[in-house]
């Protein structure tokens, strides 16, 4: 009877073993393009959310996750196209965590994630356009749509007493998207918008955007673009032409390089990304700096939070499949449940593995609503003494 029972053991614990895999997630981010000094740390994000679950050996009988990188440029669809396609048919990625701006998201969802079945978690692609996307329920964001960020930053305005601004915009979905939801908020709101005007990335010189801005007039100019593209090209033209001495900045052109391009150019400037004054985010900050990256720059710990909510739905589906994990990651990130924070990643896949429901909380109080995305939290920064520094949430 021992040696039946040993035997029976050994045959479990086999079968056991044979179903765990090396799961495959794509991280598809702009390494190169207009956003290339804020993806490190937001791939850095989503692959420590991927080495804790691994080292944890809880997700599905001790699966593995390895991160397969694919650059989307964040501007060429066609170029994002072709790396998710590879990601997918050549890679053999199980989910996408990605892509980052809001057309090759788009792009890559229509072309290549809707065809293939695989689930897109993108931690910051923002344009309104993305929430009534067809997508098979394959598609999800950890970063807020811009119709919310509309009415964060008219809020920021009006508390400051602003009620005449110029907009400028990249002349892309992003860009566009951002500049309608703002506008309309801010004029229902009793602003006036004097200028609504595209700025196209990678030009030398801005002088005549700026003019043009310029006539308009506007207590504050509004750059509704990238921090190493065409946003800070248009913001140097202001401050060197004396256009405008006071911009505000959204999510795009929040970043380290900001301070490095202007230093104390910027002061009394001010702006907003995504972000959360949540217990998750101070110990997600802990956690990346101790593996050696900044945790504290735009869509880190959105990007981990997108990684872990591919994990965590994986789990609680049984299965590495799309087809069959898509459909629990609302069940994951929202209550009821235990509450998960960054680091405790074993321990809710300890919790679903047992039959028992989670709600992650993450880095970035994630609560996802409507269309799979965010209900969207925002930090506002100001810039003193040659840096920003965030000043409070919203």
């Amino acid at each position: 009877m021992r040696n039946l029972l040993l035997a029976t053991s050994a045959v479990a614990m086999i079968a056991g073993g044979a179903q765990a895999e090396d799961i495959k997630i794509g991280v598809i981010l702009g390494f190169t393009g207009p956003l290339e000094s804020i993806t490190p740390a937001m791939g850095s994000g989503a692959e420590l959310a991927m080495a804790e679950v691994t080292a944890s050996g809880a997700l599905l009988d001790g699966s593995t996750v390895t991160s397969v990188r694919g650059d989307s440029t964040c501007i060429d669809a066609g170029a994002a196209t072709a790396a998710a396609e590879r990601l997918i048919t050549s890679d053999g990625v199980n989910a996408i965590m990605g892509a980052d701006c809001s057309g090759v998201t788009g792009a890559i969802l229509a072309n290549v994630a809707r065809a293939n079945g695989v689930v897109m978690i993108s931690p910051s692609a923002t344009s309104p356009g993305l929430s009534t996307a067809e997508d098979d329920g394959l598609f999800f964001r950890t970063a807020p749509s811009d119709a919310r960020q509309g009415v964060i930053i008219t809020n920021i305005l009006q508390d400051r007493g602003v009620s005449e601004v110029a907009l400028t915009y990249t002349n892309n979905d992003y860009g566009k998207g951002l500049a309608d939801a703002f506008q309309a908020e801010f004029e229902a709101a009793g602003g006036t918008v004097t200028i609504s005007a595209a700025h196209e990335d990678g030009k030398a010189d801005y002088s005549a955007e700026v003019g043009a801005l310029a006539s308009a007039g506007g207590e504050v100019l509004v750059v509704a673009g990238y921090v190493d593209q065409g946003g800070s090209g248009v913001i140097r033209s202001a401050l060197d032409s004396g256009a405008f001495d006071t911009f505000y900045m959204p999510d795009g052109m929040i970043g380290e390089k900001l301070n490095e391009n202007f230093g104390d150019e910027l002061e009394g400037s001010f702006g907003a990304y995504p972000g959360t004054d949540n217990a998750g985010a101070g110990l997600y900050v802990e956690l990346a700096e101790a593996a050696g990256f900044d945790g504290t720059g735009a869509f880190s710990p959105e990007s981990y939070d997108a990684a872990a909510l591919i994990m965590l739905a994986m789990q609680a589906a049984g299965s590495s499949d799309s087809a069959d994990f898509k459909d629990h990651v609302f069940d994951v990130a929202n209550a009821p449940g235990v509450e998960i924070m960054p680091g405790e990643l074993q321990k809710g896949l300890e919790l679903l593995a047992a039959g028992e429901e989670i709600d992650y909380v993450g880095a970035s109080a994630v609560e996802l609503i409507g269309p799979g995305e965010s209900a969207g939290n925002y930090q506002e920064v100001e810039f003193a003494d040659g840096v920003y520094s965030t000043i409070g949430y919203r």
